[in-house]
């Protein structure tokens, strides 16, 4: 493991003013989104429109980072240029998703665990010569009567950390995701316990793991209420209790907390994280790794037309400079009709 380079890079991901393209939709949830609007999933239509976002105008300046599914790390574009590549042509740093998907935590009726940690030391070592600098792993907490139980997050956690150390000992940087769904009629308060709990777990583990907190990256969900919830609240209640959640669990040592957007529109990620950072200064750098709160409009606007493709990355470029505005507390809503 060499620190440095964990470190150096962990800092660029969440560079001032810069955020984090989630680009790693399995094969089941891109074919979803390309259903949605009328594209057949194809390996051709899936590197079309990876390739549209990563060749989008200008998106060097406020974005550090893409994470990228198995299928997408071995593509090239159109000219030819293996994707990890042309990433890094920009100054984007290239990343991968590792983790095998949730699957049903045994004998824990509701919950899942994920998994992916049989074989990983090896691709790792193959990512890494495919080009990627950084890594992701998603765990998800679901809210409910009676869970999460202290054997989920346990669990969870545990692989986290494990993944997160055989990381850095490939001098790839970690992004850990422990996300607490928003699925559910749960109130706030229900939702930042949950969270507190969460995220105590996850940093004692990779404590016990000897994971370097410098060289890794926090991708948590926002403290919110359910979707299902009777009051929804305000952009300064979730940013307060955000904050207030970090602040009680996150070391100061980690360089950066990017956040998923996890079911939220664009508006509201990019409203969210505005907020909390008007709020800084942080002990961290709090950014966004966001993956339908920035493609979204992008694929309303494309829907597999080539001729629609050049105003759909213009569409991508504004809304990631909307959250470039945001990673300073720059954001104002009245920009939405503008752009």
């Amino acid at each position: 493991m060499n620190s440095n380079i964990l470190i150096d890079t962990a800092a660029r991901m969440v560079a001032p003013g810069k955020g984090i393209l989630a680009a790693d939709e399995s094969s089941g949830t891109i074919q979803k989104r390309l259903n949605a609007v009328g594209v057949e999933s194809t390996e051709q239509t899936r590197r079309d429109y990876r390739e549209l976002l990563f060749t989008a105008p200008e998106i060097e300046n406020y974005i550090s980072g893409v994470i990228l599914y198995d299928e997408t790390i071995r593509q090239s574009s159109s000219t030819n240029v293996a994707f990890p590549k042309l990433l890094e042509g920009r100054g984007i740093l290239p990343g991968i998703k590792v983790d095998r998907g949730a699957k049903p935590l045994a004998l824990h009726d509701a919950e899942k665990v994920t998994e992916g940690l049989d074989g990983l030391r090896e691709r790792f070592v193959e990512y890494r010569a495919l080009g990627a600098r950084f890594a992701k792993w998603r765990a998800v907490i679901t809210i409910g009567t009676g869970i999460p139980t202290q054997d989920c997050i346990d669990a969870n956690a545990h692989a986290l950390a494990r993944y997160a150390a055989l990381a850095q000992e490939a001098d790839i940087v970690p992004i850990v995701e422990p996300e607490v769904l928003i699925d559910g009629d749960h109130d706030i308060d229900r939702c930042e316990a949950v969270t507190v709990r969460t995220f105590d777990r996850v940093f004692s583990e990779l404590k016990n793991q000897r994971v370097l907190l410098e060289g890794m990256i926090l991708k948590p969900s926002m403290v919110l209420a359910g979707k299902q919830a009777l009051r929804q609240s305000s952009v300064e209640e979730v940013a307060e209790a955000t904050l207030r959640t970090l602040l009680r669990t996150v070391p100061a040592a980690v360089p950066g907390i990017a956040f998923l957007s996890g079911g939220q529109t664009p508006e509201q990620a990019t409203a969210h994280l505005n907020a909390m950072n008007r709020r800084g200064p942080h002990p961290w750098q709090v950014a966004f790794s966001y993956a339908r709160a920035l493609q979204n409009p992008v694929l309303e606007i494309w829907r597999g037309r080539a001729e629609r493709a050049e105003a759909a990355a213009s569409a991508f470029t504004r809304r990631a400079r909307l959250n470039h505005l945001a990673r300073s507390g720059k954001y104002e809503p009245g920009m939405e009709k503008s752009a």
